[in-house]
């Protein structure tokens, strides 16, 4: 049997291992990858801990994985060994409940999650069902195209399906791993764009990125900045703060939207009175396998791309380290 390396958690809250493992043999239904890129997530933190509800260690996680297809499993007739791919958080649906059968594959009541439901990236073959894989354009690096299957396709398909219209007044609050994408898409998708983050510094950056104007909340409230500019006709939140995403609900034009991406672990403290002019709040998840698809040609036709810093394999805990910590600039990839 084969041998390949992988990283795994293998008791809750211990660092994360490197170990040998068999190579996976691809079954019906399924195919494997062979990886070439994996990006860290913040969402990894649940393989960590161990603590996502029903999933059981040792697990490979990583669900932001570019490479190409290299075993294709019985009954898998859209994808052939050699085809460029990509497998984001969106691991499988069941096609046969009611949510599959009215086109909504997120909200499958069988959903399955990469890097949780089975083994995911930090590996260098990864096996998952044929209806999580996506196809990656010839234009994109796999170390820019892996973290496009998680950041980019939530802020992309979050964007386009938010209602706002070429021209609107769009306020991505928050220049991080998420932030820095959706500021470039919403740009290229012809939003008028502002970026809020604290700090004076994150200016260039935020304009570099193609923001039309920046708040800076060291100097004044987001709302306040919001304001002064119009206000916004949506707002996505990036940043896992309910602070900050609390700050911005007054910035808001009349039936204006806030569309949170990243969720804080506090409650959100959002006074009823300031939602009466037709306000709304809404979250948005990530994507099946075809918005991924989407999100990518997009970047690769408008020139959006993450900004990474590339890890060996072997430095998995590390790279995750940084991530956690808010050090990484902007999104952490892994290579065989």
């Amino acid at each position: 049997m084969a041998k390949m390396r992988a990283v795994q958690a293998t008791k809750a809250g211990a660092p994360f291992q490197v170990v040998e493992r068999d190579v996976p043999e691809p079954h019906v239904g399924q195919v494997r990858i062979k990886v070439e890129a994996c990006g860290i997530c913040h969402s990894d933190a649940f393989v960590r801990s161990g603590g996502f509800p029903g999933m059981a260690l040792p697990r490979i996680p990583g669900h932001e994985i570019a490479g190409h297809i290299d075993a294709v499993g019985p009954h898998v007739s859209p994808w052939k060994p050699g085809d460029r791919v990509g497998v984001g958080w969106h691991g499988g649906h069941c096609f046969v409940c009611d949510a599959c059968r009215r086109g909504l594959f997120l909200n499958c009541e069988k959903a399955k999650i990469t890097g949780i439901s089975f083994d995911g990236g930090y590996a260098e073959y990864v096996v998952v069902p044929h209806e999580a894989v996506a196809r990656i354009p010839e234009q994109l690096a796999a170390t820019d195209a892996g973290p496009l299957m998680c950041a980019g396709v939530t802020t992309y398909n979050s964007l386009r399906n938010s209602g706002a219209r070429p021209g609107a007044t769009v306020a991505v609050l928050g220049i991080g791993g998420l932030g820095h994408l959706g500021v470039q898409y919403a740009a290229k998708m012809g939003f008028r764009t502002i970026a809020i983050s604290r700090g004076a510094d994150k200016e260039d950056l935020a304009r570099q990125l193609g923001a039309h104007e920046y708040i800076d909340t060291q100097k004044l409230p987001a709302a306040e900045g919001l304001k002064k500019l119009g206000g916004a006709d949506l707002v996505l939140a990036t940043a896992p703060s309910a602070e900050a995403i609390d700050g911005t609900v007054d910035g808001l034009k009349p039936r204006g939207k806030l569309l949170i991406v990243a969720a804080p672990f506090e409650p959100l403290k959002v006074g009823a009175m300031g939602l009466l002019s037709g306000k709304t709040i809404a979250g948005w998840p990530s994507g099946s396998a075809i918005d991924s698809e989407d999100a990518m040609a997009f970047s690769a036709l408008t020139g959006v791309r993450p900004r990474v810093e590339v890890f060996k394999l072997e430095q998995a805990e590390q790279a995750f380290a940084k991530v956690m910590e808010n050090k990484a600039r902007f999104r952490a990839v892994l290579t065989p």
